[in-house]
């Protein structure tokens, strides 16, 4: 059996990459199943429990804004960390912002609001004082009373996202009117398969009257 759960979460901007505009970062419509993932993730995760993002509500009117932000235009490798931790060493790993600073333009999102809702199962790595229960409270009990192990964030870290446990039918916030319809979001980023190799899964995003409906990460509907 698994136990679902809804948080409401909103912010002043966002910035939900699109893998293909890195450099000048552009953003997807509304926020992604990963990123959704990883705000669960802030509240409580340990290795004993997987969310799952069964859907999105978008709330407000899908609005986008250009910005110029400074980025460090480089950052070190994966090679490089395992080489250093291998080694027991630092020397050489590091970088100077001050050297590398650049400055991007990025289309971002702005006054977002979102509900996600989501269930979490237990992994192979539960041990035998781990139940969907257990779980289940210690998440309830922090997202009451807005605790996270880091801030939780809108795509980026200098964008933060504000939340609030959503505990029955009446306190679900209502979707603006201008969401609805019918729309056809495009290919959206779904998750990364860490487990094969960090490759991304995309699946086919529509949304009807705000909602998006995620698929399972193993229905036909994701490609890698």
């Amino acid at each position: 059996m698994s136990y679902g759960i809804k948080l409401h979460i909103w912010g002043d901007r966002a910035l939900f990459t699109r893998p293909e505009m890195k450099v000048e970062r552009v953003s997807y419509d509304v926020i992604t199943p990963s990123a959704a993932r990883g705000i669960l993730d802030a509240i409580h995760w340990k290795p004993a429990i997987r969310w799952v993002i069964d859907s999105i509500q978008v709330l407000k009117p899908i609005r986008f804004e250009s910005i110029r932000r400074n980025e460090v235009g480089a950052k070190l490798s994966a090679a490089s960390v395992a080489k250093a931790i291998k080694a027991k060493r630092t020397d050489g790993l590091v970088t100077y912002v001050e050297e590398d600073r650049q400055q991007r333009a990025a289309t971002i999102l702005r006054n977002v609001g979102y509900v996600i809702s989501a269930h979490f199962e237990l992994t192979e790595n539960a041990g035998a004082d781990d139940s969907e229960g257990k779980h289940l409270d210690i998440f309830n009990r922090r997202a009451r009373k807005g605790q996270c192990f880091q801030m939780p964030c809108l795509g980026t870290r200098e964008f933060p996202a504000h939340f609030q446990l959503v505990e029955d039918v009446d306190s679900v916030p209502v979707p603006d009117c201008a969401l609805n319809g019918e729309r056809d979001l495009g290919w959206m980023l779904h998750d990364i398969d860490f487990a094969d190799g960090i490759t991304p899964r995309f699946f086919r995003a529509r949304m009807i009257n705000g909602l998006i409906a995620v698929p399972a990460w193993s229905g036909e509907e994701v490609h890698a």
